[in-house]
């Protein structure tokens, strides 16, 4: 009897001494639509780079982005990640060193793929980019109802089916998506809602910039714990066919991250205390070229995907080569577990990965 109780206590310790260590109190998620691991790692690809069908103008794509150096080349494309996060924090899906990040879903296309990010649960009734209610618990909501979380979770997103997937009628989250009216007081975000309604929509949907912008100022006016940005740009314009306006999205939004990081980091509120994620929602295809548009079960590699994260619990590990096998489902209780919490649902969720807020 003596024995048990020492363990219990021993439990107890342990648990409540690796809360008391964890210094992350917010957590900020952002997602690259259909961001191909391969520009991730390697940079732009020559072969697309000089394919006119795919990048009008390739001299002028290549000076901004190309260089016969990989490191070089990719830190062109996403400055932020190959300085900053390589530096402080961890970068995982570089297939070259068989560090590989998956799909669980069999789907490979994006309402499939958030709903396996954020509930943790490749729910294979999700098979569709409907705007169909989604039955499944996400980690977002189950951060919602902690004490210290209620009404400091928020999600701004380009893409318009994210209040479904979401649910933000029976989780209560504010979700921002394409169009959505900003009521707030701030005049900061009253402008960009003007913006939004005024600007052309190249890709049918509200600019990334200005859903960035939303939320950045949301972030300044009503301080967040749990914020989301769901980027949108890159799949729709990989999905046309324009490879350089594919880059100079998944450059521009490399930028908005960069410029995020530098604003937490200047606020007692959130630095040092604020983990930040980045990934994406499926992959495209690659073994053959100009399946660089497409994705979803018939394309084979459509399922590589990706992972960052920097923040105070994140080791400085940079660019992950150890070989292994993550997954997406991992991460909705990977983001739970950074502030403290086990994520639990009503359906199964996939163990997190310690490794990235471990010291």
């Amino acid at each position: 009897m003596k024995i048990y109780l020492l363990l219990i206590s021993l439990a107890v310790i342990s648990t409540f001494t690796a809360k008391a260590q964890r210094k992350t109190e917010n957590i900020i998620v952002v997602t690259l639509d259909g961001m191909r691991w391969q520009e991730v790692f390697n940079g732009a690809d020559p072969v697309l780079l000089k394919n006119s069908a795919f990048t009008k103008d390739s001299e002028s794509t290549s000076s901004k982005f190309w260089n016969d150096t990989l490191n070089i080349r990719r830190k062109k494309l996403f400055p932020f990640i190959w300085s900053e996060v390589v530096k402080n924090g961890q970068i995982y899906g570089n297939r070259k060193y068989k560090n590989d990040v998956d799909n669980a879903n069999p789907y490979k296309f994006s309402y499939p793929g958030y709903n396996e990010i954020f509930t943790g649960y490749p729910d294979t009734a999700v098979n569709s980019n409907d705007k169909i209610l989604n039955k499944n618990t996400n980690v977002l909501e189950f951060i919602n109802k902690q004490p210290a979380y209620k009404g400091k979770v928020a999600a701004f997103t380009t893409w318009d089916v994210f209040p479904y997937i979401l649910n933000k009628w029976r989780s209560g989250l504010y979700v921002n998506s394409d169009v959505d009216t900003l009521q707030f007081e701030s005049s900061n975000l009253k402008l960009i809602n003007d913006l939004q309604f005024l600007t052309t929509k190249p890709i049918g949907v509200r600019p990334d910039v200005l859903t960035y912008m939303a939320a950045r100022e949301y972030l300044k006016a009503y301080h967040p714990k749990a914020l989301y940005i769901a980027f949108d740009e890159t799949d729709d314009f990989a999905h046309g066919g324009e490879y350089d306006q594919y880059l100079g999205s998944a450059y521009a939004e490399d930028r908005m991250i960069a410029d995020l990081w530098n604003y937490i980091q200047s606020v007692p509120e959130y630095k040092n205390k604020t983990t930040m994620i980045i990934t994406c929602d499926h992959g495209r295809g690659d073994l053959v070229k100009e399946q660089w548009k497409d994705h979803g079960q018939k394309i084979s590699d459509a399922g590589h995907i990706w992972i960052a994260a920097i923040g105070p619990d994140t080791k400085p590990l940079g660019e992950i080569k150890t070989p292994i096998v993550l997954y997406q489902k991992q991460l909705a209780a990977t983001f739970a577990a950074i502030l403290g919490f086990t994520f639990e649902a009503e359906h199964p969720v996939a163990a997190p990965i310690q490794s990235i807020y471990t010291k």
